[in-house]
């Protein structure tokens, strides 16, 4: 599918090679849906040679046929695979200085654009033909991809039926949907989002906290794909369309084990899919794999090995707090000791944990299941969030009776987690006898290593940080470059930044006269609290993100 179809059907007409009857002709017979110019590529003499020929002449450079020339060894390596699937080029010549690729689609300028970036080089394109670069792909890249047959892309589904109801005419799909999700755990994303628009199907991947658009789709194969992954999680209906739906696959890709996460949502164009990607390596996650400085490290591990008490997580959605809640059970999670978790859904499988999902629609609530978990003798309880004040005060008179209670609250801090327990009704003498420590964080985005290079931080960084130029002069500081590893962004993966409040008699004693959030915050820093833009600046003269990352995703600590 081309990017610009109407235009590319005047220029066929412009060359002679399609006439405007035919188009006209075409106009009426496809729908808003379908493919302009495949259609007349089946009932008309256009050919795929002529459509590159057209193409090429239009963005004044050579078309080519790929069939035709003489590939240097090793120019697949100019290019990683990943790169050259998403784009759908091909490398043709590289003299050291400027890299030959061919493209199909010239009037993609988004991506003629973004290319040199990615690929860190001087480019020079030419054109091919769609089905020529396609072939090429899967000969150049033969020895990396299973076959559909033999598990596409090294994937196995163990939940659902794959090949349930199938048919010939399916295998298309099928190997689509495969592609994606292969794509997507390669590239390490967090979500695929698969959304249906007016005349197309977009799929977008959340990179490193980023939504990244990497495909369209024909509108007409929507249905499929919707089917097909419905199919694949075993318990969400096909006939149901007006519904929204949950539901979970399990894959193995490349020998580790994947859960899915699958919402369908009805939208005014069609259903939604969004998967989250939940991969079961993070499991194994330490706590300096999310983040931590070795002295923020030492005094959580303190608060983990305590016998009660609550220790919350807290923070927006998408901050990391379910990641750190399974690091801390991972963490602590012995023979010796039993755990139990609540939790809306069951995002983890956690080995020697026993878990429980919430299901509201039957009454079993966060407050209901937390309830017949008690009477189960745990020794450490987890719930996924503490939503209201019976929760909280059943949470509450756990802590005190013994147990150590994990849990997250949604608060912009770690001070105003008080606040937002004595708002849904806890007693603030029954806040400072339970909570042992609050920790709250944000997620940033790493430096890639391969490509980050030093930069001074700018003056209008240094002030927004509110350092001064002392601070800087025995550390090194990087800023983003991009090139292929990273995809051109300059950024690879995430951290935590972290605030870690801890309740002490002082501070306990300052909740029972009800102090309010500002006066407990100035008092937790006086008494060596660091706040989460401390944290992301330590981590910025690190070496391991950047000063605008820190600046984007934290507070002033004036404010």
């Amino acid at each position: 599918m081309f990017s610009n179809e109407d235009y590319l059907a005047e220029l066929l007409n412009e060359a002679g090679v399609v006439s405007p009857e035919e188009i006209a002709d075409a106009r009426r017979r496809v729908s808003g849906s379908q493919s302009l110019v495949a259609y007349l590529l089946a009932n008309t003499a256009l050919t795929e040679d002529q459509i590159g020929e057209v193409l090429a002449a239009n963005a004044g450079i050579a078309f080519v046929r790929l069939a035709d020339l003489q590939f240097q060894p090793g120019i697949t390596e100019t290019i990683t695979e990943d790169t050259a699937k998403r784009y759908r080029v091909i490398p043709v010549q590289d003299d050291g200085l400027t890299l030959t690729i061919a493209v199909a689609d010239p009037l993609d300028f988004e991506t003629l654009d973004s290319l040199p970036h990615i690929i860190g080089r001087d480019l020079n394109f030419v054109c091919a033909t769609q089905p020529d670069i396609q072939y090429h792909l899967r000969e150049f890249y033969r020895a990396t991809d299973a076959s559909p047959d033999d598990g596409a892309f090294g994937i196995q589904v163990t939940t659902g039926d794959l090949e349930a109801g199938a048919d010939a005419d399916d295998a298309p799909v099928i190997r689509l949907v495969i592609q994606l999700l292969s794509e997507a755990f390669r590239l390490r994303a967090s979500d695929i989002h698969i959304e249906p628009l007016e005349t197309s199907v977009r799929v977008r991947y959340r990179l490193d906290g980023k939504l990244i658009h990497v495909d369209s789709h024909p509108k007409k194969l929507l249905p499929s794909i919707i089917a097909r992954l419905k199919v694949m999680s075993g318990t969400m209906s096909i006939a149901e369309k007006r519904m929204p739906q949950d539901g979970r696959i399990q894959l193995k890709i490349g020998g580790k084990e994947v859960d899915l996460r699958v919402s369908s949502v009805p939208s005014n164009h069609g259903e939604s899919i969004v998967m989250r990607i939940l991969d079961k390596t993070a499991l194994m996650l330490g706590l300096p794999e999310l983040g931590f400085f070795s002295d923020d490290q030492t005094t959580f591990e303190q608060l983990l090995g305590l016998p009660d008490g609550i220790l919350l997580v807290t923070g927006p959605t998408g901050s990391g707090k379910t990641t750190t809640l399974y690091a801390c059970l991972n963490v602590i999670n012995r023979p010796d000791k039993k755990i139990i978790t609540v939790e809306d859904p069951v995002e983890y499988e956690l080995p020697g944990i026993n878990q429980v999902m919430v299901k509201s629609d039957i009454g079993m609530t966060f407050a209901a299941a937390l309830r017949a978990m008690l009477r189960q003798a745990p020794n450490i309880i987890m719930i996924g969030e503490i939503r209201d004040a019976e929760t909280a005060n059943i949470a509450i008179n756990a802590s005190l009776t013994g147990h150590l209670v994990f849990s997250t609250l949604h608060t912009n801090d770690a001070p105003s987690a008080v606040a937002r327990l004595a708002d849904i009704g806890v007693k603030p003498f029954l806040i400072a006898s339970a909570v042992r420590g609050v920790l709250a964080q944000r997620l940033v985005r790493k430096l890639c290593p391969i490509c980050k290079s030093p930069t001074e931080l700018t003056e209008k960084e240094m002030r927004a940080l509110s350092l001064d130029a002392s601070r800087t002069i025995d550390a090194t500081t990087f800023g983003p470059v991009g090139c292929d590893k990273c995809r051109g962004g300059g950024y690879k993966g995430r951290m935590g930044i972290f605030e870690l409040f801890l309740v002490d008699d002082e501070v306990r004693q300052m909740i029972n006269t009800g102090l309010t959030t500002t006066q407990l915050r100035r008092r937790a820093r006086e008494l060596g609290m660091r706040t989460l833009r401390e944290d992301g600046i330590r981590k910025v003269l690190a070496g391991l993100t950047s000063g605008s990352e820190v600046v984007h995703t934290t507070m002033s600590d004036a404010d």
